[in-house]
C-alpha cells in the first residue's frame, strides 16, 4: 500500500429539511388547525480513528465529503427524518487543520478518538409552530437552516516512541530490520526509504515499544531540500530520537550538527526530547579509526557515543536496553 501522510478535502454538513405547511382535513373538522410538522436535522461531518489504517490514501481519490440533508417535515405534525453523519475514517496520529487558517481543529492520536467538526443544519419549524390565539392558521414554515461547508487539511503523524534519524546511507533501515520485525528497502544509495518504516522492538514478554525509520535528512531540509521535509512531522510525536552517524563519514561531527540544525529549525520543541547518539558500521572500522573516534565529543550534554554494527551486532542489545530506558523516564 502506498504511504500518504498529507491531503485536503472538502467536507460538508447536511441541510435542515424544510418545515411543512398544512391543515388538518378530517370528516366532521370543517376547520382543522395547522398540522405541518418540523423539518428533520441535517447529518453531521464526524471523523474517528480506525486503528487498522496507517495513510492518508484513500482521499487522494475523493476529495468531496457530503452528509445527508434533514427530510421535511410532513402533514400530520410529522417531524422529517434527521440526515444521516457521515464517518470519515482516518488513521491514528491524523491531526484536521483548517485549511484557510491551517487552525489545529482536532489531533486523533488514540484508537477509538471520535470528533464532529461540522454540524448540521436545524430543520426548519412547521406551520403548527407558529399557531397563536390571534394568529390559529399561519400559512407559513421556517427552511431548514444550511450546513456548513470547510476545506481541510488532513495531516498524518506516526505515532512512535523511538524515531531514528541520520544522514542517507546511515544505516537507519538497517538497524531498524535488526531490532525489530520490519522489513525495509535497503539498498547502498541515497533516499533508499521513501517512506517511513515502523517496527515493533520487544525488549521482553510485557517489554515492547514502537521504532521509527525516518527518511534522510540533509542540510536544508526542512527548507524543503531533499526528502526530509517531507517527513519531519513524523518526529514530533516521538519520544526519544536516536541520532545514527555513519563512523565511516569523512565528518561524523559535522553529520551530527546538520541533523540537529535541521531539527532545531523545523522545531525548537524537537532538542528537549531524549536522544541517544549512536556510531554505525563500526564493524567496519580499522584499529586506529576506532580510537579516533572514541576520543571525539559530539555534544557536551550527551555521554559518549554507542558504537554499532547492525552486521556483527555490536552494542545492539544495549541499545535496545537503552532506548527502553529512556522510554521509561521520558
Amino acid at each position: 500500500m502506498k504511504f500518504i501522510d498529507f491531503a485536503k478535502i472538502v467536507i460538508q454538513s447536511g441541510d435542515g429539511g424544510n418545515g411543512h405547511i398544512s391543515f388538518r382535513r378530517e370528516k366532521y373538522v370543517p376547520k382543522g388547525g395547522p398540522d405541518g410538522g418540523n423539518g428533520g436535522k441535517g447529518g453531521d461531518v464526524v471523523f474517528v480513528v480506525e486503528p487498522n489504517l496507517n495513510t492518508l490514501l484513500d482521499f487522494k481519490y475523493k476529495r468531496y465529503y457530503k452528509a445527508e440533508n434533514g427530510k421535511p417535515g410532513g402533514k400530520s405534525n410529522k417531524t422529517g427524518k434527521n440526515g444521516k453523519d457521515i464517518i470519515i475514517k482516518v488513521p491514528p496520529g491524523t491531526i484536521i487543520k483548517d485549511s484557510a487558517t491551517e487552525e489545529v481543529i482536532a489531533d486523533l492520536s488514540l484508537n477509538n478518538d471520535k470528533v464532529t467538526v461540522l454540524f448540521g443544519g436545524a430543520g426548519g419549524k412547521g406551520n403548527a409552530e407558529f399557531a397563536t390565539p390571534t394568529n390559529q392558521t399561519p400559512r407559513y414554515a421556517e427552511e431548514g437552516k444550511p450546513g456548513e461547508e470547510l476545506e481541510v487539511i488532513l495531516e498524518l503523524k506516526l505515532i512512535a516512541d523511538v524515531g531514528i534519524v541520520g544522514m542517507p546511507n546511515a544505516g537507519k533501515s538497517t538497524l531498524i530490520s535488526v531490532i525489530s520485525a520490519a522489513k525495509p528497502k535497503i539498498a547502498d544509495y541515497p533516499f533508499t526509504t521513501l517512506i517511513p518504516n515502523l517496527g515493533i522492538v520487544k525488549i521482553d514478554l510485557d517489554k515492547s515499544f514502537v521504532v521509527a525509520d525516518i527518511p534522510g535528512l540533509i542540510e536544508n531540509a526542512s527548507e524543503g531540500k531533499g526528502l526530509g521535509i517531507q517527513f519531519l512531522r513524523h518526529v514530533e510525536r516521538t519520544n526519544v530520537l536516536v541520532f545514527l552517524i555513519d563512523s565511516l563519514s569523512e565528518n561524523p561531527k559535522k553529520d551530527f550538527l546538520t541533523l540537529i540544525n535541521e531539527l532545531k529549525k523545523y522545531d525548537l520543541k524537537m532538542l528537549e526530547k531524549k536522544r541517544i547518539i549512536c556510531l554505525s558500521k563500526v564493524d567496519a572500522l580499522t584499529d586506529e579509526q576506532r580510537k579516533k573516534l572514541i576520543k571525539l565529543k559530539f555534544d557536551k550534554k550527551e555521554s559518549e557515543p554507542l558504537f554499532i554494527s547492525s552486521v556483527s551486532g555490536e552494542s545492539i542489545e544495549r541499545l535496545k536496553n537503552l532506548m527502553w530506558e529512556f522510554i521509561q523516564s521520558s
